[in-house]
């Protein structure tokens, strides 16, 4: 039988200024969301493209499962 201990996901995200959105609101909104659900996530990286998007490399929790060695 196999069990997973723990897993975290790596991911690249990018929020678009298109459409007058503002990027920097939606990043906010998006990790207040994470922390509302209690998802444990780390910023690894963050860099604003010259049309003004956001783009993050974000580590965070995959369902409910530890993230031991993965985020402190």
């Amino acid at each position: 039988m196999r069990r997973i201990l723990s897993a975290c996901l790596l991911q690249t995200i990018k929020f678009d200024a298109a459409n007058d959105a503002n990027p920097q609101q939606e990043y906010s909104i998006y990790c207040e969301r994470m922390k509302k659900n209690n998802t444990s996530f780390s910023i690894e990286e963050t860099t604003t493209e010259p049309d003004g998007s956001l783009i993050i490399k974000i580590k965070k929790q995959y369902n409910s499962y530890k993230t031991d060695g993965y985020m402190p």
